[in-house]
């Protein structure tokens, strides 16, 4: 009738890259060692996936790579930024035209 609370189980960094480790070196496949440890299936594979990927940016990229990246993305901010204005006065620009000369020929020759 009454409902446990379930906690979750807690492991060490050391005990996850053993684990890992051990995976990854075994001719036995994930669910065999995962048994074997007493850990779930899926949290053994969620190790190795994490493990597999870099953990962030700045560990594969050199420190003047970050910075370019950096002014890179600031300048991305600015243009579009920039392209919102346009496209704001651009509608602004053609709404009024249309309002105060809406007979007016642009090209007339």
């Amino acid at each position: 009738m009454f409902m446990q609370k379930l906690t979750r189980r807690t492991y060490t960094e050391t005990f996850r890259a053993e684990a890992v480790t051990l995976a990854q070196s075994s001719n036995e496949g994930v669910a065999a060692v995962a048994r074997s440890l007493g850990v779930d299936v899926t949290t053994l594979r969620t190790w190795l996936h994490r493990a597999q990927q870099p953990s962030s940016d700045s560990e594969t990229l050199t420190p003047s790579e970050t910075k370019e990246l950096a002014q890179l993305r600031r300048e991305v901010s600015v243009l579009k930024m920039e392209r919102e204005i346009l496209k704001k006065a651009a509608t602004f620009v053609c709404h009024e035209r249309d309002r105060c000369e809406p007979d007016r020929q642009l090209y007339q020759r």
